[in-house]
């Protein structure tokens, strides 16, 4: 699993599968952010605490550090970003990073209804424009024109009239066609081109351009299958991809909202802002080669909160995870009502609460995130965010808002006064600016910083000296994460304003369940008696003090603002699956398991993979693992990876605790010893974690009372209920639990010397040069 992840996110042909040529190529590209300045041993210290793992960093920085790092955005070395408008949002998710967006009402500053007319134009000349019958067809089936399932001998001469006809309907053959006063703008081939066209149809919208016509020409955009630059060459989406999000855009929010009355419930200017970044999104995700990661939030005091709370159930917006934000005020009025309170805002309260925990309980959503409790909102900071009339809150050397600046500084002004001026990314662990802001992630392993091969250590019986140079390796670590991320923070960046103001970052554990097992023989029951695991949580309190001293250290010797927020823990899912450690502060999911993991391709009407399939996809299928076509996300298939947890191999025998098997109540007191001991009182972000509540132990009142009682007291948490995966909504799942015959028989029908070698993190170290001593 862990190479088959590397694989796909971490190495070049360059790297030849070696860990320790990417440590390489990422230290020499983070510490170039200094330029002569910089400091070689403390690069070659770098490079060994990410070659060995103890600093994992993120999967941005393993798939995009090199030597030209300096040169580069960036955006595509966050994971975590905010966005204010849709075409900010579309830009960064472009760019690889996950976004949160606050939909507010008090946030909102488009009306979608008064955008200009929208034409779409692209050149018959293009090599993408559909032609043939079988061009044809896969756009009849791409753009959801076609019954699904319908194969290319089943095309019908009708539909293919149908879809002719639906061409010259939609997209504009002749430019000059346009009226004479029509807006002009040819959409450029580049990330920065695709968020610029939807740019000015934003501006347009919020300038009351209702009357105009605007024609956005595609032609200029490189076909379907080329690759993409700075993107591990994967192939492009094309023109057509795009196009598809504009007709979108146009069927569902510009015209609808046209002829909406004002006071209708249903498409109020919160919505529509859904709806577009959602219809956006979507392209993106099919691309292939972008997560498209969102995180959707919404005052649980705006009267459109019930449209809301039923937006993914009911209305299909699959693309963000939508959760309430709330307050202290807010559980305050749900005991209330509870308990008879007849005060107007006690009851809406409890309807919110009584409402966003039916649908949670279906599908896991919304969830509820306690934004008084954020960091920024929590001091102040958020609130001294000036408010800047010329566009430098949204400017880099890449990418200048132009057309946008009055709007953003309309968004600016309200932020000031809002009453959730913070809101998260798209996991949850990160506090960030509404208007816009990034933060700079990494994980570190304190389990990879052992310098003892860890066959030969005993589960809580570490000798004394080897116990000592453990513990500074691993805080060494720590502090080197710490640097590299404030350097992170000396690029060129969209948010640039913002990064200075806060200088943001969040370092956090993965694995952590390893090294509690390995350094001290701790299990999951163990770690929450705190006089038996005083040791675990001692060293986790001066991990945390040693982040935030080297944070306010190294700022002040490189004349920088202290960092707002240093620790959290991230989900940790691509750097833990590379040496196969629990991701974050995650329990072990299951025993055995697979993990269907998403790579772009479809089979053409025999069968065949199509030519612009990503290549890894034939290579699975012949050495036998599980694969499928997926529905919900066009042009996407998954591939299952068979998984046994590294922590089953080091021995902890009857101690391992999974998730399934640990109490909520028991998980939610794991997060607050964790935010309590890691986190800390100042300078933290969040635990990001998603608890699985088993709806054949806890029917929806229990379900409700577990949520009232415990989420309260902690920032935030996910809850995903578990049952079977066709009740939940979802074509498919991450992980499905596996009965150990069929694991067996799975893993016995894949010929890969890989997997059947266990690849774990002491072969990946041994890869990198650096064998444990």
């Amino acid at each position: 699993m862990g190479l088959a992840v590397a694989r796909r996110t971490v190495f070049r042909d360059a790297d030849h599968e070696d860990f320790g040529r990417v440590a390489d190529r990422v230290a020499a590209g983070n510490m170039a952010l200094l330029g002569p300045s910089a400091d070689r041993l403390e690069q070659a210290r770098l490079r060994n605490a990410i070659a060995t793992g103890a600093l994992i960093t993120s999967g941005r920085h393993l798939q995009h550090g090199d030597a030209d790092q300096p040169g580069r955005n960036m955006e595509v070395f966050t994971n975590c970003a905010t966005a204010s408008s849709s075409f900010a949002l579309f830009y960064l998710l472009l760019n690889g990073s996950g976004v949160g967006r606050s939909y507010d009402d008090e946030l909102i500053a488009v009306d979608w209804a008064a955008a200009p007319r929208l034409l779409l134009h692209l050149s018959r000349d293009h090599a993408d424009w559909p032609d043939t019958r079988e061009e044809l067809h896969r756009l009849g089936t791409e753009f959801g024109l076609l019954p699904w399932g319908t194969g290319l001998g089943a095309f019908s001469d009708v539909q293919e009239a149908e879809i002719r006809a639906w061409l010259a309907r939609e997209f504009l053959a002749d430019p000059s066609a346009a009226p004479s006063d029509a807006i002009r703008h040819a959409v450029a081939d580049s990330r920065e081109g695709w968020g610029k066209a939807v740019e000015l149809l934003e501006s347009l919208a919020f300038a009351g351009a209702r009357d105009r016509t605007l024609l956005l020409d595609f032609s200029a955009i490189r076909p379907r299958g080329a690759p993409i630059g700075g993107m591990q060459g994967r192939p492009a989406s094309g023109p057509l991809s795009l196009m598809r999000a504009f007709v979108n855009l146009r069927h569902h929010v510009l015209e609808p909202a046209r002829h909406r009355a004002p006071d209708d419930e249903a498409l109020q200017p919160w919505e529509q802002a859904l709806l577009v970044d959602h219809h956006l999104s979507v392209e993106v995700q099919v691309g292939g080669a972008r997560r498209a990661a969102r995180m959707a939030t919404k005052s649980w005091r705006d009267p459109g909160i019930f449209r809301f709370v039923r937006a993914k159930s009911e209305g299909g917006l699959w693309t963000a995870n939508n959760s309430v934000m709330v307050d202290a005020a807010f559980w305050d009025g749900v005991r209330a009502a509870r308990t008879g309170s007849e005060a107007p805002l006690d009851r809406h309260a409890l309807a919110v609460f009584e409402e966003a925990t039916r649908c949670g309980y279906i599908n896991g959503e919304p969830g509820f995130i306690n934004g008084d409790k954020l960091e920024d909102h929590r001091t102040g900071a958020a609130r001294q965010k000036p408010v800047h009339a010329d566009g430098r809150d949204l400017r880099s050397s890449r990418y200048q808002a132009d057309h946008a600046v009055p709007l953003l500084a309309e968004l600016a002004r309200r932020a000031q006064a809002a009453r959730f001026p913070v809101t998260t990314n798209p996991c949850g662990e990160i506090t960030l600016h509404v208007t816009g802001g990034y933060c700079v992630i990494a994980d570190f392993a304190p389990l990879l910083a052992c310098p003892e091969d860890l066959s030969r250590v005993v589960p809580g019986d570490v000798p004394e000296e080897l116990a000592r140079v453990w513990d500074a390796r691993v805080e060494d670590s720590v502090r080197l994460g710490v640097r590299f991320l404030m350097r992170a923070n000396l690029m060129d960046a969209l948010y640039g304003e913002e990064v200075r103001r806060t200088n943001r970052m969040g370092i956090g554990p993965t694995g952590l369940h390893e090294w509690a097992w390995m350094r001290w023989g701790l299990g999951f029951d163990d770690l929450l008696d705190e006089g038996r695991a005083a040791p675990f949580w001692a060293m986790l309190e001066r991990l945390s003090e040693a982040a935030k001293a080297e944070g306010l250290a190294y700022a002040a010797e490189l004349g920088l603002e202290a960092p707002v927020t240093v620790t959290t823990v991230k989900p940790a899912g691509t750097t833990s699956k590379l040496f196969g450690l629990t991701e974050g502060a995650h329990l072990p999911a299951r025993r055995q398991y697979l993990r269907w993991v998403q790579f772009k391709g479809t089979r053409d009407g025999e069968g065949r993979w199509a030519a612009d399939s990503d290549r890894l996809l034939p290579d699975y299928e012949a050495r036998g693992y599980p694969v499928r076509g997926l529905r919900s996300f066009p042009g996407m298939s998954i591939v299952g990876f068979p998984t046994l947890t590294l922590i089953q191999r080091l021995g902890i025998g009857e101690k391992l605790v999974t998730a399934p098997e640990a109490p909520p109540e028991l998980q939610y007191r794991w997060l607050s010893m964790l935010e309590r001991h890691w986190i800390g009182a100042e300078r933290g972000n969040q635990v990001s974690y998603t608890l699985k509540i088993y709806t054949d132990r806890h029917d929806l009142e229990a379900f409700r009372d577990l949520l009232l009682e415990h989420q309260p007291r902690i920032r935030c948490c996910a809850i995903l209920p578990s049952r079977p995966d066709s009740e939940l909504g979802y074509e498919y799942l991450p992980e499905e639990e596996v009965a150990l015959g069929r694991f067996a028989a799975i893993v016995e029908g894949i010929q890969d010397p890989a997997l059947h070698e266990a690849v774990d993190m002491a072969h990946l170290a041994c890869a990198s040069g650096v064998c444990p001593l």
